[in-house]
């Protein structure tokens, strides 16, 4: 049963989720991972085999599906 760690609601939808990682000043995109996301506050939270699967997917240092540009602003 899920219940959020945020804000305590018991209500998750099945989505897949683009999440970004910066990993040793690098910025990684990964694309369409499956996650519940809280229907209350939209926290995202990923199953523990989900989460070793990305962690060694962005260990393997593999070539990348694809690259983006990505713009940056300076918040000051």
């Amino acid at each position: 049963m899920f219940v959020c760690h945020v804000c305590g609601a018991n209500d998750a939808e099945e989505k897949l989720v683009d999440e970004t990682f910066r990993i040793d000043g690098s910025l990684i995109l990964v694309e369409k991972i499956p996650a519940q996301v809280c229907y209350n506050c939209g926290e995202v939270v990923f199953s523990s085999e989900t989460a070793e699967k990305i962690r060694t997917l962005l260990q393997r240092k593999a070539q990348p599906d694809k690259s983006i540009q990505v713009n940056v602003f300076a918040y000051q």
